[in-house]
């Protein structure tokens, strides 16, 4: 599961720069501030969470059990709802489109899900199930 969430956190982040390029370059040019603000924090709360599933495929070799693999699958599943729903919010504000449909209850959603995935790392660590290494 560990090498699946390095993976994943490694394409994560990739797509993080790519669209924090499309945003400092060519989103401001058809964007207004507030459009590129929600447009920032979804790249911002990406970087963020794909840094923290690196970590826990990291951890993952030597905190065995269901919680590091809750952590993972949650910061995954946070990425997707809160910041994809930013990305959606943000792309329909610059194309002028006023119905939302309902995307704008993915992103609490999605927030709810990164607060698991780090009391989920927090449950792993605490946990008496660490696999002792030799020297």
């Amino acid at each position: 599961m560990h090498k699946s969430f390095l993976f994943t956190g490694s394409i994560l982040g990739a797509i993080a720069v790519a669209l924090g390029a499309f945003g400092a370059h060519s989103l401001k040019a058809i964007a207004t501030p507030d459009t590129i603000s929600v447009f920032e924090t979804a790249v911002r709360y990406q970087f963020y969470h794909c840094f923290a599933l690196l970590i826990t495929g990291i951890c993952a070799e030597r905190f065995a059990g269901r919680w590091i693999r809750y952590a993972g699958i949650s910061f995954i599943t946070g990425i997707v709802l809160f910041s994809g729903s930013l990305y959606a919010l943000a792309a329909l504000q610059a194309a002028g489109k006023v119905g939302l449909g309902g995307i704008g209850i993915l992103t609490p959603v999605g927030g709810l899900f990164f607060i698991a995935g780090w009391i989920a790392l927090a449950a792993a660590f605490s946990s008496n199930r660490y696999k002792a290494t030799s020297n």
